[in-house]
């Protein structure tokens, strides 16, 4: 390592142990891990809930997770249904389905993580950004840490021009450089915190910045030009239905199959929509439907417009074909339901409360 990347780890160092957010899951800079036996399983749990998700949305998760599952025998030993119902809101669903997976091959092999990246990467649903991550922040290890607020700050100091991705190499390249061998795991979240605080998408705050001497894009007074992306695919828009069956103030509520989009989670029958395609139109039902609205939802690679309609008939037996309950409408914010079929029930919910 020469002494400019030296020279931009210390900086960015002291910076950290002044300015360093307070979050449920980070020890203060510096201190000791080793006696918390719960702090890997703390980290690799932020890590997981913080894969795409802003820091602000996790902390209410983190702290009800930890609070109901303190340790990765308690997680591990939970019931899938309780974990997805407490998951719901976050989204990315199948983090919380490798999230169990994971808990409960850490107690199989004895309930300790492993404290190497490879050992980590060997875990069910940890890619090559959550081992190190938590080889870093929870062993110690150095390791390379790279996620979009390292990209950017890296991008910036040294003008890195090519779009994303290609230019993910350059970059990994240039932050391996200024990864210090002491401190791995404080440097990996103090640089976090420099773009998510200073180096910011818009209107970066390159006076507050510990690393404004040194870097080019502000040199140059066009920071915000990087990182480069490429421009973006619009997404496909889906179109489907959305099923509320409803008797003896209770609704119909299917539990989805444990692999695909919404995996295990609570929710109401629809037509089939997915990402490859709309719905087909087909009723759990047959009979007089009323249209209740229309709810909008974007996920990764596609947006979804879901009518949602309400069955006015008398319900005597479960729909076919489906595997659900009846959960009582008075309960329906405790069923844990995903976002786009919260949304369809806070519709629906609203509209009766008009009505009576």
């Amino acid at each position: 390592m020469n002494t400019s990347c030296t020279d931009i780890a210390r900086a960015l160092l002291d910076w950290y142990d002044a300015h360093a957010r307070v979050l449920p899951w980070r020890a203060l800079p510096g201190a000791p891990r080793s006696d918390d036996a719960a702090w890997p399983y703390r980290v690799w749990l932020s890590e997981v809930m913080l894969q795409q998700t802003t820091v602000a949305a996790v902390i209410p998760y983190f702290e009800r997770f930890t609070s109901r599952w303190p340790s990765v025998e308690a997680l591990a030993a939970a019931e899938d249904g309780d974990v997805m119902a407490a998951w719901a809101g976050l989204g990315y669903y199948a983090r919380a389905r490798n999230l169990l997976a994971c808990a409960r091959e850490v107690v199989a092999r004895g309930g300790e993580f492993p404290d190497s990246e490879a050992g980590l990467r060997a875990l069910p649903g940890l890619g090559d950004y959550t081992a190190a991550a938590v080889a870093a922040i929870a062993f110690g290890r150095r390791a390379l840490v790279v996620d979009a607020n390292v990209e950017r700050v890296v991008a910036r100091l040294y003008t890195i021009d090519e779009p994303l991705p290609a230019a993910r190499k350059a970059i990994r390249t240039v932050a391996d450089a200024i990864t210090p061998d002491e401190r791995s795991g404080d440097f990996a979240q103090a640089i976090m915190d420099l773009g998510a605080q200073v180096c910011t998408t818009r209107a970066p705050k390159c006076l507050l910045c510990p690393l404004s001497d040194v870097c080019i894009a502000r040199q140059q007074g066009e920071p915000e030009r990087f990182p480069v992306k490429a421009p973006k695919k619009a997404k496909p828009v889906r179109r489907g239905r959305a099923y509320w069956i409803e008797r003896d103030e209770a609704v119909f509520l299917m539990r989805r199959p444990g692999r695909g989009m919404l995996g295990g989670m609570r929710a109401l029958p629809d037509d089939g929509w997915n990402a490859r395609g709309d719905g087909t139109g087909e009723a759990p039902l047959p009979g007089d439907w009323q249209a209740s609205g229309l709810v909008q939802h974007a996920f990764t690679h596609f947006a979804l417009e879901m009518q949602v309609l309400v069955w006015s008939g008398k319900v005597c037996c479960d729909p076919g074909g489906f595997n659900g309950e009846w959960w009582p409408l008075a309960r329906i914010g405790e069923a844990g339901l995903p976002t786009l079929f919260d949304k369809a029930a806070r519709l629906v919910m609203a509209q009766r409360e008009d009505m009576a």
